[in-house]
């Protein structure tokens, strides 16, 4: 639906992916988690052409899942995904600056 249903251009501004969808118990609501891959303003208009479109995810929603209500959707970024890529680079670059600490050390007493 993300690819082919959605004709606003700016949804495909970014590269979209839906992380999660979490939906209320009773069915009413359905919140939408996206990443969305792109500069701050690649996410900002794919994020509005999202929200934007919620009223055609909703009807192919009803059409495509049968439910006796549909349920209201909500598009929300997530951003946990650039959170976990800039930890894994803090401690990359950690582990890099330990390791050159310690050949440091060791040419040190090395040359003594």
């Amino acid at each position: 639906m993300l690819l082919n249903g959605i004709k606003d251009d700016r949804v495909g501004t970014g590269m979209v992916s839906v992380t999660d969808v979490d939906v209320s118990g009773d069915l009413q609501h359905a919140k939408i988690y996206v990443s969305i891959y792109g500069t701050e303003e690649a996410k900002a208009e794919t994020m509005a052409g999202l929200k934007s479109a919620t009223g055609f995810v909703r009807s192919e929603l009803g059409a495509r899942v049968r439910l006796r209500r549909t349920p209201e959707v909500i598009f929300i970024e997530d951003r946990s995904i650039e959170r976990g890529t800039k930890v894994l680079s803090l401690l990359n670059q950690l582990q890099y600056q330990r390791s050159q600490e310690t050949s440091d050390d060791d040419d040190e007493q090395i040359s003594e």
